[in-house]
């Protein structure tokens, strides 16, 4: 593990080809009025996975820290990664996973605060093919929906299924984003099942879309299926942005664990009341605060990586990746933990 001082931001939209982070948006950083200002994609700032994002400038963290956070929104983590290799944004709030994806394609990006150390998912089953899959060994000839390809969704389905003998082309998995596209593609049968995050999965139980068949929002629910701590939602950044921005990075590592620590001692009610009031996604005020509720176990209270979840990650990843099974990986390249150190 890597110990120099590194903190996330997340960013814009832009989908550049797999170029250099570096140089692009060192400006936006650049003090103004005393503040510095940044860029964060999220991976779907209405998906409770990634809450931290948009609850932290909702209490004034990022303000009281004297930087300027500009929170953008992207439908899948893939798409989100793009902005942020393409330098248009400065951080991203997306998956863990996709800093050693990244690695073993020459592009160094570090996790610089660790939200969550389960994935928060859940593979969802229509409740017409309920009868006919009843766990991953079932996958063989579906179509199973993801946020998009190359997402983190996408890396989760692929493993549970090789882990229950169903080799990646045995089943289709198929982009329909998360919210009422994934909903819809459920209603119409053009996926069977698919993996998802609340509110997502509190509206589709309610509705009676559908049923659970893996459920991985809490540490436990993660060892059962992945075999271990899974760290997902992070604000993971360009490793040589972090370095050449140190004293911003640490300000949104002050916020961001303050958040957390927040999150920690207040209900899904509480939670749920400083939260904007569209991202319940049609379902109210009290689904959306359950679904807070059943999510929130994933995340951690101090932003700290845990032990064995990098290695964890690795497993997984080499377990159907072609990319990364015959690659080194260098795990302690993949984060940081100094900047939450120091925050603490």
């Amino acid at each position: 593990m890597r110990t120099s001082i590194r903190i996330p931001a997340l960013a814009v939209a832009g989908v550049l080809a797999l170029t250099g982070l570096t140089a692009c948006g060192g400006g936006d950083s650049d003090s103004a009025g005393g503040n510095d200002k940044v860029k964060i994609m999220v991976g779907g700032l209405d998906k409770v996975i990634y809450l931290p994002a948009m609850l932290t400038e909702r209490l004034g963290y990022f303000e009281d820290e004297g930087v300027s956070v500009q929170l953008l929104t992207e439908p899948a983590g893939v798409q989100a990664e793009t902005a942020l290799v393409s330098g248009d944004v400065q951080g991203t709030v997306g998956f863990y996973d996709h800093t050693l994806d990244l690695q073993v394609k020459g592009k160094q990006v570090e996790s610089v605060v660790q939200f969550s150390h389960a994935p928060g998912e859940v593979e969802i089953v229509s409740t017409h093919s309920a009868d006919e899959i009843g766990s991953a060994k079932d996958f063989k000839g579906k179509k199973l929906g993801v946020t998009g390809l190359g997402s983190s969704t996408d890396f989760l389905t692929k493993y549970l299924a090789v882990a229950n003998g169903v080799r990646t082309s045995e089943f289709t998995p198929v982009a329909v984003g998360a919210g009422q596209t994934f909903i819809s593609a459920l209603q119409q049968g053009s996926i069977q099942g698919g993996m998802t995050t609340d509110p997502t999965v509190a509206t589709i139980l309610d509705k009676k879309l559908g049923k659970i068949l893996v459920d991985m929002r809490t540490p436990e629910g993660s060892r059962q299926a992945l075999g271990g701590l899974y760290p997902s939602s992070s604000l993971y950044m360009q490793t040589s942005w972090v370095d050449s921005h140190k004293e911003t990075v640490q300000k949104l590592a002050n916020a961001f664990v303050r958040t957390l620590k927040w999150m920690s001692t207040h209900s899904a009610d509480e939670i749920a009341a400083k939260m904007p009031a569209d991202y319940a996604q049609g379902g109210g005020k009290a689904l959306y605060a359950k679904a807070i509720e059943s999510t929130l176990p994933m995340f951690t209270d101090d932003g700290v990586m845990p032990a064995d979840g990098p290695a964890t990650v690795e497993r997984v990843l080499k377990a159907f990746n072609p990319n990364l099974k015959d690659a080194r990986v260098d795990l302690a390249k993949t984060f940081t933990t100094e900047f939450v150190e120091k925050a603490h």
